[in-house]
């Protein structure tokens, strides 16, 4: 069944393929990615600085709160995702909740702008009034609406662009993989764009212009965006696929006594009318016991018998939930680095000759070399891996993402090497309590930098594509949203480590934790370095116990040009 099934115009009309979708369509998807990654990864590694300067926040506090913010950003594209695929298009929810993130940045305009709704400059280091009360709630309301908004684009723009191919054609099947790299290369640019042009006028021309341009920015995208309505393949809503989840582990408990039928054909299948514009799953092998759901023990119901359709949806997210777990463990790095890394760069010299350069903008340089290497990768280093592996992406979806978690284990070495040094400087300047910058150079920070990018370009990609591709048809935008929930999930294990790493390193109350107060000399961050790269090394043995057992869904195999079936490979394992 080609992937054109279900999917209809913006009149409502099947969709004509000359006219709809491919390459000009997702030109559209890709403004709105780049134009919304200037505003959210400028703003994501220069929100610390904001919440340290400003805001009048502590290293702990400063650090959760920009973790936070990261979080529910992810975690919101799971409700927004359930919106697109049970109830309306995913056009219409972006359309619906993106001008949500327009006003958050709006609310954080004013309140920049107004003296009385943020604390007074800091007197000294340890000398300050934290953000708290009624301004600490707008701070926090204008944080979650940029949330709601960013979450809903996240959601939805990786399965609306995924729409606009056919994986049954042998050429949209290539361009659908190339869409996938081009996404993340949309998002590395807009991070270079927003690490220069939004950090530049947060850091110069005030914190208040600085967030009244980021919601000029999403407006503009948004604009550009909704432009290509006209040219869109829009996927119907199917319903919800939670309640056929929980319809499924309903079914499957009442019937756990029944006998398995041997026969395929004693199953509930999806049948008629149902089938219509959905994507049929045939009976895989495993999980037996929510087989039993399908079938027929004389009851009737939807909740006492479903379609082997259903099973395979429900099979298709519990396989997957190993692969999310040690995957969120696996990205924790990435969250940990880019907080404290531009709150290192605070403390050391920031001068490149004449420039001061703010930390932030230091990922600029792993940033230009995402950009190269995703050009080159999917230009020429795909078609030759896909000459030798028959793989459409050259390397499976989980070997990409093994790549990704050595590259983790390695930033987190690094980074804990990195500040050992700057700590030593330091104390050899007798600058352990003194505001004054430390002599070492701020671009010492580029070598781990460089690890995170090379984190994102491995596995950002692989994992997007990894959940979008295995996820069925009537689920894709919560497949997308998987992948930002287990972002978001990582950055809430960030938080919760630091409060827990900084609990237990407290004794009786009296002595700070490895990670408390408000200067940095004196934390322990380079020994958290250290404890994260330890847990980042179990959980990549986790995530390769569980990727080698993996049996994929969507056959990654090139489509044959004639008989348009993938070509014989030996399957994948890591």
């Amino acid at each position: 069944m080609g992937s054109t099934t279900g999917l209809v115009d913006w009149r409502g009309r099947p969709v004509d393929t000359k006219k709809h979708g491919g390459v000009r369509a997702s030109m559209f998807i890709h403004f709105l990615v780049w134009l919304g990654n200037v505003v959210n990864i400028g703003n994501s590694m220069n929100m610390v600085s904001y919440l340290r300067g400003t805001m009048n926040m502590g290293v702990a506090a400063a650090s959760t709160t920009s973790t936070m913010f990261l979080a529910v950003m992810q975690m919101f594209s799971i409700p927004a995702a359930f919106v697109a695929d049970s109830y309306i298009r995913r056009f219409y929810t972006v359309l619906i909740f993106a001008p949500i993130e327009i006003l958050g940045y709006i609310l954080l305009a004013i309140q920049a702008h107004v003296p009385s709704l943020h604390p007074p400059p800091c007197q000294a280091p340890n000398n300050c009034s934290p953000v708290h009360g009624s301004n600490l709630s707008l701070l926090l309301l204008g944080i979650f609406m940029i949330c709601i908004g960013e979450g809903a684009i996240r959601a939805c723009l990786p399965a609306l662009g995924g729409d606009q191919f056919d994986k049954s054609d042998p050429v949209e099947q290539r361009l659908e993989a190339s869409f996938f790299n081009w996404y993340t290369s949309a998002v590395s640019f807009g991070g270079l764009v927003g690490l220069v042009l939004i950090v530049w006028v947060e850091n110069n021309k005030g914190w208040d212009v600085g967030f009244a341009v980021c919601a000029g920015i999403v407006l503009l995208g948004l604009a550009v965006w909704s432009a290509g309505f006209p040219f869109y393949r829009n996927r119907l809503p199917s319903g919800s696929p939670f309640t056929r989840i929980l319809q499924v582990l309903a079914a499957a408990f009442k019937n756990r006594n029944l006998q398995l039928y041997n026969n395929p054909d004693g199953f509930n299948q999806i049948t008629g009318g149902n089938a219509k514009g959905v994507e049929v799953l045939e009976r895989t092998k495993g999980l037996q016991c929510l087989d039993k759901a399908a079938i027929d023990n004389g009851k009737g119901g939807s909740w006492s018998l479903c379609t082997v359709h259903q099973v395979e949806e429900t099979k298709i997210v519990i396989r997957m939930i190993p692969i999310f777990i040690t995957s969120a463990l696996g990205y924790m790095p990435a969250s940990i680095i880019l907080t404290f890394t531009v709150q290192q760069g605070n403390t050391m010299n920031t001068r490149f000759g004449a420039i001061n350069v703010p930390p932030a903008t230091i990922f600029v340089i792993p940033t230009v070399f995402q950009l190269v290497v995703l050009v080159v990768y999917d230009r020429f280093i795909v078609p030759f891996l896909r000459k030798k592996t028959g793989y459409v992406g050259g390397v499976t979806h989980l070997q990409r993402i093994g790549i990704g978690f050595v590259a983790a284990i390695m930033a987190s070495g690094v980074a804990a090497i990195v500040e050992m040094k700057r700590k030593s400087v330091a104390e050899q300047s007798g600058l352990m309590d003194s505001p004054a910058p430390v002599p070492m150079s701020v671009f010492w920070l580029v070598f781990q930098f460089f690890f995170v990018g090379v984190v994102d370009v491995t596995s950002f990609v692989g994992l997007l594509e990894f959940f979008y591709s295995e996820a069925s048809i009537g689920m894709k935008s919560i497949g997308s949203s998987l992948f930002y929930c287990m972002i978001g999930v990582a950055a809430w294990l960030v938080t919760l480590l630091i409060q827990l790493v900084n609990r237990v390193t407290r004794d009786g109350g009296r002595k700070q934790g490895w990670l408390d107060g408000a200067n940095l000399n004196r934390s322990k961050l380079d020994s958290f370095y250290w404890l994260v790269c330890v847990i980042e090394l179990l959980s990549f043995l986790g995530y390769l116990y569980w990727a080698r057992r993996y049996v994929y869904r969507n056959d990654q195999r090139v489509v044959d040009k004639d008989n348009k079936s993938p070509v014989d490979c030996d399957r994948d394992e890591i």
